[in-house]
């Protein structure tokens, strides 16, 4: 039989409120305190106050705009309240000597007190003796309704202490406080506690919540770890005849035209002790832009061919996927290895040709995009899955190269448990900041490249008002009249009515006509994301060969395209895009000998100036060219929900800790985790439902 939901139990669901937990853990966004009445004689200008007044006048004004007007006096001042939106039910609550409790921001002026919109209900009665907590809703969904759900939800939840018996709590401040007595304190908090200390989380019961919230992650993350850790995998060790200066990956290096830098010895190195292990890999790859990652993929890649398995390489765009294509056939192929290469807008004959080559083992390397992960593409023996910008895939997709592994074809190894479960190598460009790295990142482990290749020449970054578009222009004729070649991104493909942004398509046109020169041919292309691939393919090769002087983009150049010879990168509102995004883009140039130069074109628009947000992402692009240093800003600004991206699609981000100012309580849980998880197995357990529910499974990716 299935229970239709009333409005109000479709709203809560739609807010995550479920269980008993979910309700007890939905924190208030603000307090507002009704436990007493302030005189209008005591009011100060933009105070937030309560008052109880008698209506002298109600009037619907048919002004410039329709208001209703409602004057009130509590016998100490009037006060004048103003509805642009109001009902008939309203007008008579607000009759003429009607007595009311009134709520709202007070505004002074030559014309006496007013309010905009206050709250107000018939006075009388009690005052509250706690502040009035106000929650995150959605329409239709009053506070009222929802206090009442919270409460009941409160008193039910099951808020059993689940880490008293730890002895590493004893010293924490907020140690008094349980978690029953936390959230109780947090719903409906007296009214003598500092506010300042609800809003920042500093008070201990925030504190306690933090702490419990922080360990439910550790445990969850070492959780995940420990269980990979039971499963197994094929240790990927050289042939048993094969001498180690003859293998694939030796081979490989002395082929190489460049020498690794000391960083990228030192991955390869961690990566291979990893691979031997007869245990799944779980290992996430950083590097700043530049540093060198490919090489250290292709290494590994080497690694699992030589030991008899295939490697399976997953990019997020066909532009990076052929990037990193054209690299690897390059090296490999005159090795004998056969690289097969997969995309959703492959013709049909190409692709069967592909999943042939992979599904008999023919291909040991398959490089592509998400086509990689579909149901038709069958590899004989996977072993090692790359993953390069994870956080630009979702969970789903990455479990879906994981489960490419085909034990069946490979009876003695199913048998002995060792086909469950390839290595898993993620690759990121995007610098993760420690905290983040302790906390989302706690069930990898993490190897990172902190060197560039020689070779590489410091790019300056400059930001430039869209007032001196002309200016800009005069660079590039410099940069083209010495055989340089310039990047220029916009954010939008075509005009957009809500946004009053350049356009690729135009911005092409109109430096098409800027640039050209009757005796000096000068070739301006472009490239967005709604091409069809081959005519993408057309123009990155135009590029990259040189014959294209300028490449007008969208996004779609971010990460991978590597052409030496660019040494101009121009992003057009750049007030509109990311700081890692920011810096992924300026990481295009800088790749030759020749002095490279990122300038960032902004634009304020009507307003006087750039807003917050903007002038923080601009100001640290400016300072610093430092990835480490522009990730930990990045997390700053946006916190680490959208820094990560789809990292932890289905699984609850930190709601209320701050990796910023709690890393003395991440470092408790942290430390904390593996102690409750021998010590008191079944209380984890509890922990971690409590907190993450179902949720906990998404660790796995």
């Amino acid at each position: 039989m299935v229970i239709a939901l009333s409005y109000p139990q479709k709203a809560l669901h739609k807010l995550g409120l479920v269980r008993d937990i979910d309700l007890a853990l939905h924190i208030p966004l603000r307090y507002e305190d009704e436990t007493h009445i302030t005189p209008l004689r005591d009011a100060r200008d933009g105070e937030l106050l309560q008052l109880e007044a008698t209506v002298t006048r109600s009037q619907i004004s048919l002004g410039a705009r329709r208001q209703l007007l409602v004057t009130v006096n509590d016998g100490s001042d009037s006060c004048v309240l103003r509805f642009f939106t109001f009902y008939a039910s309203m007008q008579k609550a607000l009759a003429l000597g009607a007595h009311l409790r009134i709520r709202g921001e007070i505004k002074g002026g030559n014309m006496g007190w007013t309010m905009m919109h206050p709250s107000f209900q018939a006075a009388g009665g009690e005052l509250p003796t706690a502040l009035t907590p106000v929650y995150p809703t959605v329409a239709g969904l009053p506070q009222a309704y929802l206090r009442k759900a919270v409460l009941s939800g409160l008193a039910r939840a099951d808020l059993s202490d689940t880490f008293a018996a730890m002895a590493s709590i004893r010293s924490m401040r907020w140690a008094q406080w349980g978690l029953r007595e936390a959230l109780s304190f947090l719903h409906q908090p007296d009214s003598e506690v500092s506010l300042a200390s609800l809003q920042d989380r500093s008070h201990p019961a925030w504190q306690r919540l933090k702490a419990e919230e922080l360990l439910a992650q550790q445990l969850s993350q070492l959780q995940a770890k420990r269980g990979r850790a039971a499963l197994q995998a094929p240790p990927l060790l050289p042939p048993p005849h094969a001498e180690v200066e003859q293998g694939l990956a030796q081979r490989l290096l002395t082929a190489l035209p460049f020498a690794l830098t000391a960083a990228q010895r030192r991955v390869s190195a961690e990566i291979a002790l990893e691979l031997a292990r007869p245990v799944p890999m779980h290992r996430l790859l950083q590097g700043d832009v530049g540093s060198g990652k490919t090489v250290v993929a292709a290494l590994a890649a080497a690694l699992c061919i030589d030991a008899g398995w295939q490697c399976a390489l997953m990019a997020p765009t066909e532009i990076l996927a052929q990037q990193h294509f054209s690299k690897l056939v390059a090296w490999l192929e005159p090795l004998g290895i056969r690289t097969a290469w997969l995309t959703g807008s492959q013709k049909a004959k190409d692709r069967r040709a592909m999943l042939t080559l992979i599904a008999s083992g023919e291909a040991a390397l398959v490089v592509g995009t998400h086509a990689v992960i579909q149901d038709k593409v069958q590899f004989r023996n996977l072993a090692l899955a790359i993953i390069d910008e994870q956080h630009r895939f979702g969970v789903a997709q990455r479990l879906a190269l994981r489960n490419k592994m085909n034990p069946s074809v490979e009876p003695s190894l199913a048998a002995a448990g060792l086909a469950r479960e390839p290595h898993l190598l993620m690759m990121t460009a995007t610098p993760i900041p420690r905290t983040l790295a302790m906390s989302y990142y706690a069930d990898l482990e993490v190897s990172t490249l902190d060197e560039l290749p020689p070779g590489r020449t410091p790019i300056v970054t400059k930001l430039v008002h869209d007032g001196r578009r002309d200016q800009v222009i005069e660079r590039i004729r410099a940069q083209i009249a010495q055989g340089r070649q310039v990047y220029w991104v916009c954010p939008l493909i075509e005009e957009s009515e809500s946004l009053d942004l350049a356009n690729a398509t135009q911005t092409h046109a109109d430096l098409s006509a800027a640039l050209h020169h009757p005796s000096v041919p000068v070739m301006v292309g472009l490239l967005h994301s709604r091409m069809p691939p081959a005519e993408k393919k057309a123009v990155m090769a135009l590029f990259s060969a040189g014959q294209m002087q300028v490449l007008v983009s969208t996004t779609v150049i971010e990460v991978g395209v590597d052409v030496p010879n660019a040494s101009l990168m121009v992003v057009e509102h750049a007030e509109r895009f990311g700081l890692s995004q920011l810096h992924q883009l300026r990481g295009r140039v800088g790749r030759g000998a020749a002095a490279s130069a990122c300038v960032l074109l902004y634009s304020t628009g009507d307003a006087p100036r750039l807003g917050e947000t903007a002038r923080a992402r601009l100001k640290a692009m400016a300072e610093t060219a430092d990835g480490f240093e522009i990730a930990r800003r990045d997390l700053e600004i946006r916190g680490p929900g959208e820094f990560l991206g789809a990292r932890q699609s289905g699984a609850a981000l930190l709601r209320f800790a701050d990796l910023s100012t709690d890393t003395a309580l991440l470092e408790w849980a942290r430390e904390s985790a593996p102690k409750m998880l021998d010590q008191y197995p079944e209380l984890a357990r509890r922990h971690i439902d409590r907190w993450l529910g179902g949720k906990a499974e998404f660790l796995k990716a």
